[in-house]
């Protein structure tokens, strides 16, 4: 199968957030219509795509995978179908959150939704990995009357994680800004 693409966009090495940011740098620069290929080396890459796809209106075609490369696929959309990509609303900022765990509140989940093995090799005690690529898949796991923090490494995936929580009934939602990038409290 061969995909005609209109622009190729190099992200191989970069993490969270950089390939969106350079995503939407170069579908700004496409005609409605037009595909790109965004070859990417980060697994977290593939939600955040979609994600990113779907928040802007903008059409997600698909993955491929060619070694340890994966080759996203996205179509720019009409300028009807385009929408600004939202934020969502409610955050917390680290040192916040930090406070929040020190009281160890019975009703609060500490969601983690980055990749496995940036979970595995930083993360903070007693947060819940979910990867943002099966979050949809496993809402059921999460109780929907408990306090949600939502944190990544950066607050861009967790930033996606928040508005599909709030899409899906989760009311009590907040996204952790900025991150574990900058989390300066306890780690296992």
């Amino acid at each position: 199968m061969s995909i005609k693409v209109d622009h190729v966009l190099d992200c191989k090495g970069l993490s969270c957030p950089l390939p969106i940011v350079r995503t939407k740098k170069a579908m700004d620069q496409l005609e409605a219509g037009q595909v790109i290929e965004v070859q990417a080396t980060d697994k977290g890459s593939l939600a955040d795509i979609q994600g990113w796809a779907r928040n802007t209106g903008n059409q997600y075609l698909g993955t491929k995978e060619d070694g340890d490369v994966l080759k996203h696929y996205l179509r720019k959309s009409n300028p009807g179908e385009v929408k600004e990509a939202a934020k969502f609303e409610h955050t917390i900022q680290n040192e916040e959150l930090e406070k929040v765990l020190s009281e160890d509140k019975d009703d609060m989940v500490l969601l983690d939704v980055r990749e496995p093995a940036e979970y595995a090799f930083k993360r903070i005690p007693g947060a819940v990995s979910i990867p943002l690529g099966e979050l949809e898949s496993k809402l059921d796991t999460l109780d929907k009357n408990k306090e949600i923090h939502v944190i990544c490494r950066t607050g861009s995936r967790s930033d996606m994680a928040a508005q599909m929580l709030a899409e899906h009934g989760f009311s009590r939602v907040k996204n952790v800004l900025p991150g574990m990038v900058e989390w300066n409290g306890p780690t296992e």
